[in-house]
Order: structure tokens, then sequence, then C-alpha cells
């Protein structure tokens, strides 16, 4: 894919990559520069790192790329609000293809993705990637390998997805109230798909790697809980159903921890027989909890002591973030066909850097 294509206007497409400058950046573009097929019109990657100094781009971009790729500003506001301004920025083209900068796409990417354009009806809307995330062949796959493999099933995901630039506008683009990756991608499928659209799979295959992530990676990944109340604040209690997403482990984690919470109140009232039953009952949720994670998994030391030691955080942390989205999130109103009433974000201008050979 070193050169643009002939091909018709309907065909044609930019991509968008967020990006936080991680070292996958790299990777990504020469396997996009590398793929078979027609290229993109277009590469827009959207520069979300916070603070003013930061080392350029420029260097992740292979030279095949360089003079049809720019570089906008994000301001490190969530990748929802950076795509909006990626596919913003990209100009007049029919498709969008939102790319993670941590993904790598196949080898006739560019191929497929013709042949996934061409199948397109005037209503379909957006195009999914098929996902493949490598795991490890010599052992089973830790607690968080397992949970990124869970990408290659998630449904409209953007790690590769395109979209009809028509589409986006008409709804508005990306929630940017969504400012983690995480159901942000969900909430634009929906509201899509109510506004009349159709979304269908393709062919093209995009790897996601494993990134590297610390012993602590399950806690922090609860913050998504509060996510979860927007999406049920926006789309009703069943949107779990129509975005076939895992219901996870919350009504669990808020009775283990309303457990601890009664046990620990129990006893600095004197009341210990209640407050023992009540550890008891901690202690065997917790307990539930660590071997379910413990035994699909690798079974070393280190993962069996972070299991251990997470899973008697993880419930406390979830409903604390449970808790914190029902607080901001306690005025979302509920979307109507006319859309929420809530005045969307007026679009930014971007301040392009194009990139010379």
């Amino acid at each position: 894919m070193t050169e643009t294509h002939p091909r018709s206007r309907d065909a044609e497409y930019a991509v968008v990559v967020p990006t936080l400058g991680r070292p996958g950046l790299r990777v990504c573009l020469h396997a996009l520069a590398e793929a078979s097929g027609p290229g993109p019109l277009r590469v827009v990657l959207v520069d979300d790192r916070p603070g003013p100094v930061r080392p350029p781009l420029t260097a992740d971009v292979p030279p095949s790329l360089r003079s049809r790729t720019i570089v906008v500003p994000g301001g490190a506001r969530g990748p929802a609000a950076a795509r909006n301004v990626g596919w913003r920025a990209a100009g007049d083209v029919p498709w969008i293809v939102f790319l993670d900068d941590d993904v790598v796409p196949g080898p006739t990417w560019g191929d497929d993705l013709t042949l996934d354009l061409a199948a397109a009806t005037e209503r379909t809307a957006g195009i999914t990637a098929r996902i493949e995330v490598p795991l490890p062949t010599d052992r089973r796959p830790t607690d968080w390998e397992r949970n990124t493999a869970g990408l290659a099933g998630a449904h409209w995901i953007t790690a590769d997805m395109a979209y009809r630039r028509a589409a986006l506008a008409a709804v508005g683009g990306f929630d940017e109230r969504f400012r983690r990756a995480f159901r942000e991608d969900a909430d634009l499928a929906l509201r899509i798909l109510d506004a009349g659209w159709t979304l269908t799979g393709g062919r093209r295959t995009t790897t996601h790697p494993v990134r590297p992530a610390g012993r602590w990676i399950s806690v922090r990944l609860q913050a998504g809980n509060a996510d979860d109340v927007l999406m049920t604040r926006l789309h009703g209690r069943h949107w779990w159903r129509r975005a076939e997403a895992p219901r996870g482990r919350l009504p669990a984690h808020l009775a283990v921890t309303g457990a601890a919470v009664t046990a620990l109140g129990c006893a600095l009232l004197g009341r210990h027989r209640l407050a023992g039953a009540c550890a008891a009952a901690w202690l065997a949720g917790t307990a539930e909890f660590a071997l379910a994670r413990i035994l699909p998994g690798p079974r070393t030391r280190d993962e069996v002591l972070t299991m251990a030691v997470t899973s008697t955080i993880v419930p406390p942390a979830a409903t604390w973030h449970w808790l914190r989205g029902r607080l901001a999130h306690r005025k979302a109103r509920p979307l109507t066909p006319l859309g929420t009433g809530e005045p969307a974000p007026a679009p930014r201008p971007a301040v392009r850097e194009r990139l010379r050979s």
C-alpha cells in the first residue's frame, strides 16, 4: 500500500488514528503502508498526548504515507473526542476508518477493505473488521490476556471500524462524555442503528496485541462501571442485550462490598454475631471471585498473588466507580429519536501539521 490506487469515489477512505505516542504507532503505520490494496486518501494522526512539550510523531510515519498524513492536536480529552477531531479533519471522503495506535492491519488489509466497502449498501453505516488477539501457546493466558482476548468478540470495536462519514455527521459523532476507551464505540453504534442505518461485518483482519500491563490493571479497569451507568441512562437498562455485551460481575461486587461494610459497621456497634456472618459472606464471595480468575490462568506464583490481592480490591473499586457514575451522570437524559436534547459540542477547528518526506 505504497501509493493510492485508482478507485471509485465511493471507495475512497481516510484513516484516523488517535494516539498517545505509544510504540505500537510505528508498527501500526508501517503495517498500513505495507498492506496490499488501495491506500487511504488521507491519514489523520490525532495527537492526544497531554502537555505542551511532546516529541514529534514524524519519525513514526513511513515515507510512503507522509504526503498523505496530517497531525492534529486532540487536547487530551480522551479517545471519543480525539476521533471526533480526526474524522472532522479528514475532509470530504465517503469513509472514515478508525484504527487504534496499537493494532496491526493484516497484509491484505487494503484489498479486503476495498471488498468490504464495495459490499456496502446505501444504508450501511459501518463495517467492522475481524480482530485477532494472539495469546501464548505454551501456557494458559493470564487474567489480563483473557480480558484483552475478549476484544476479538466485541461488537463494533473501533480498534478497526470503518464508518460512513455521512452517518457520523448525522448522529454528531462520538459522545465525548465517554472519556475512556470504553463503551464509546457501543454508544455510537446504538445511536447509528437507532437512526435507521445498518452495521455489518467485514473480511479484513487486524491483529490487536496484548499490551504490557501492571499488577493493578484489573483494578483500574473498574472505572468502566461509571461508563456503564451513562450507557444505561442513555439507552435504557436493556442496552446490554442490544450490544451483546457481557454483564460482568457488578451485582456480585456490590453484594460483596455491602457484606464487608455491614460487617465493619456491626463490629463497631458491638453486634458481633451479625458482623461474623457478614464477614463470612465477604470472605466466601472474595474467595469465589479469586478462584474464578485463578483456575483458568497459568497459576504461576505471581499470577496467583496478583489475583488474590486484586480480588479483594476489585469489588469496592467497582462499587466506588458505579456510585461515582450515578452521581456524575444523574442529569443525563435518555436518548430519543431526535437525540438527547442536550447541546452537541461544537466542532473545534483542527490545527493541521502536514508531514513532508
